[in-house]
C-alpha cells in the first residue's frame, strides 16, 4: 500500500515538464512576446496571425454543439422539472449580486487610483464609429428578440451563445417531457456530447501554437510605442480584476467550503489559454468538463455555465465602470455620485450578452457612455488602441468568475461532491508544488 502511495505521489516528477499543456502555452506566451517585440515585421504577418485566428476559430466550432448536448444532457436527466427552476433562479440571483460587486470595484479602483488626470491625449472619434454605431443601433427589444433565432441551424452555424442556449433548453424540458420514450435520444446526445469533447482534446493539441501567433501579433501590430502612458490603465484593470478575484470571489469560495488559490491552481491552464488567445470562449468546453470532474453536478454545470458566458461577465462589468471614469477623468469632466451610480445601473443592463458578439466589451461602454454623460462619447478613441490588452483581463475574470459560479450553485443546490472539490484541488496545488520543486532543482 505504501508503495502505491509513493507511486502515485512519484507520477508528476516522472512525466517530463515540457509535455504539460501549462508549461508548453507559458512558453508559447513568453515567445510570442519576444518576437512581436524584437521583429514586429515578422510577427504581424498574416500567417502568425492565422495561428491565433485558426485556433480560436477551431474551438468556435465546437462550442455551439457543446453547448446544446451539455445543456440538453443536464435538463432531459433531471426528473423534477421545476428543479431546473429552482436551479435558474439561483444562477441569476447569484449572478446579479456578483456582477453589482464587480461594477462597484471598477468604480472603487477608479476613484481611489485616478490615473486618467493629466493624461495627454487627442480623442480621434472616427476610430469608434463603427463600435458606436453599432451600440446606437442595439435597442433593449433587439436585443429579446435576438435571443430568439430564424432558425435552429442558422443559430447553431454562427454559434449564437443565446439563441443555441434558448432552443437547448426548450428541446431539453420537451425532451424530459418524453420519459423512457426520450432514454435512446437522451443516450445519443451524452455520446455526442463525449465525441466532441473528444475533438476538443484534439484540437488543445495546438494551443501553443494559438498562444504565439495571438501574442506576436497582438504585441507587433501595438508594441510599448502604442500604450504610452495608457499602460497605467492597463496595470490599474490588472489590479481591480485581482481585487475582484482575491477579495470578492475569494470570499464566496470560502462561503462555500473552498479556497480560491487552489481553484485558479486547478485551473492553470485554461488561464494561460485565455491569456494567450483573449477570449474566453477558448477554454469554455474543457472548463466544464473539469468542473464536473471537481465534483459539480452535470446538470448544474450544463445550465450555469453557458447561461454565465451571457449574463456572468465580470470582468467586463469592471472594465465599463473603469474605463468610463477613467475616460471621463481625461476629458476633464466631473461625474457627480448620482452619475457615478447611473454607470452602474445603466451597466447592469447593457452589459447582458456582451460576449455574444465581436468587441462586446468596446460596444457595450459605447451604449453606456451616452447614458451617463454623452460628452463622454469621444473619449472612446483614447483607449481604442489598448482595448485589445484590457480584453485579456476582461476575459480571464469572466472565465474564472463562471467556474465559481458552478461551484457555488451546485453547493447552493446541495449538489457539490465536497470530496471531489478538496482532493481535485489538493491534487492541483501538490503537481504545481512539484513542478516548481523540478524546475528549480
Amino acid at each position: 500500500m505504501s508503495s502505491l502511495a509513493h507511486a502515485s505521489t512519484a507520477a508528476p516528477i516522472a512525466r517530463p515538464f515540457h509535455r504539460s499543456l501549462y508549461i508548453q502555452v507559458l512558453i508559447a506566451i513568453l515567445l510570442g512576446v519576444a518576437v512581436g517585440w524584437l521583429w514586429p515585421s515578422f510577427a504581424t504577418n498574416e500567417w502568425v496571425k492565422a495561428l491565433g485566428d485558426g485556433f480560436i476559430r477551431l474551438i468556435k466550432m465546437v462550442i455551439p454543439p457543446v453547448v446544446f448536448c451539455t445543456v440538453v444532457s443536464g435538463i432531459s436527466h433531471v426528473q423534477d422539472t421545476r428543479k431546473v427552476g429552482r436551479v435558474g433562479v439561483k444562477a441569476l440571483l447569484y449572478f446579479e449580486v456578483i456582477s453589482t460587486a464587480a461594477l462597484a470595484i471598477g468604480l472603487m479602483v477608479g476613484n481611489l487610483v485616478p490615473v486618467g488626470h493629466g493624461l495627454a491625449a487627442k480623442p480621434d472619434a472616427a476610430a469608434v464609429a463603427t463600435y458606436a454605431k453599432q451600440a446606437e443601433a442595439t435597442k433593449a427589444v433587439d436585443f429579446v428578440l435576438n435571443v430568439i433565432p430564424d432558425s435552429v441551424v442558422g443559430a447553431l452555424a454562427r454559434g449564437d451563445m443565446l439563441q443555441v442556449l434558448l432552443f437547448a433548453v426548450l428541446f431539453g424540458f420537451s425532451l424530459q417531457a418524453l420519459g423512457e420514450r426520450g432514454a435512446r435520444l437522451r443516450g445519443l446526445i451524452d455520446e455526442a456530447a463525449s465525441t466532441v469533447f473528444g475533438i476538443i482534446a484534439i484540437v488543445l493539441r495546438a494551443a501553443p501554437l494559438g498562444a504565439f501567433g495571438a501574442m506576436a501579433f497582438t504585441i507587433g501590430r501595438f508594441g510599448p510605442a502604442a500604450l504610452g502612458n495608457l499602460i497605467e490603465l492597463i496595470a490599474l484593470m490588472y489590479a481591480a480584476a485581482a481585487v475582484f478575484v482575491v477579495v470578492v470571489l475569494g470570499i464566496v469560495g470560502w462561503i462555500a467550503g473552498f479556497s480560491i488559490f487552489k481553484y485558479l491552481a486547478y485551473i492553470k491552464d485554461e488561464i494561460l489559454i485565455v491569456l494567450g488567445t483573449s477570449t474566453s470562449e477558448s477554454v469554455l468546453p474543457q472548463l466544464m468538463a473539469k468542473l464536473e470532474r471537481l465534483g459539480c453536478s452535470k446538470s448544474v454545470v450544463g445550465l450555469v455555465v453557458p447561461t454565465g458566458y451571457s449574463f456572468n461577465l465580470d470582468g467586463t462589468n469592471i472594465y465599463m465602470t473603469l474605463a468610463t471614469l477613467f475616460i471621463a477623468q481625461t476629458l476633464g469632466v466631473d461625474l457627480s455620485l448620482g452619475q457615478q451610480l447611473t454607470i452602474l445601473g445603466v451597466a447592469m443592463l447593457t452589459s447582458k450578452g456582451a460576449g455574444s458578439f465581436t468587441g462586446g466589451g468596446f460596444i457595450v461602454l459605447a451604449a453606456t457612455l451616452p447614458v451617463v454623460n454623452p460628452a463622454l462619447v469621444p473619449g472612446m478613441a483614447i483607449i481604442f488602441s489598448i482595448d485589445r490588452f484590457m480584453s485579456e483581463a476582461r476575459s480571464l475574470t469572466n472565465m474564472i468568475g463562471n467556474g465559481v459560479a458552478a461551484i457555488v450553485v451546485s453547493w447552493w443546490e446541495g449538489e457539490l461532491d465536497h470530496g471531489k472539490l478538496r482532493a481535485n484541488l489538493g491534487r492541483a496545488v501538490r503537481e504545481a508544488d512539484l513542478r516548481v520543486a523540478v524546475e528549480t532543482e
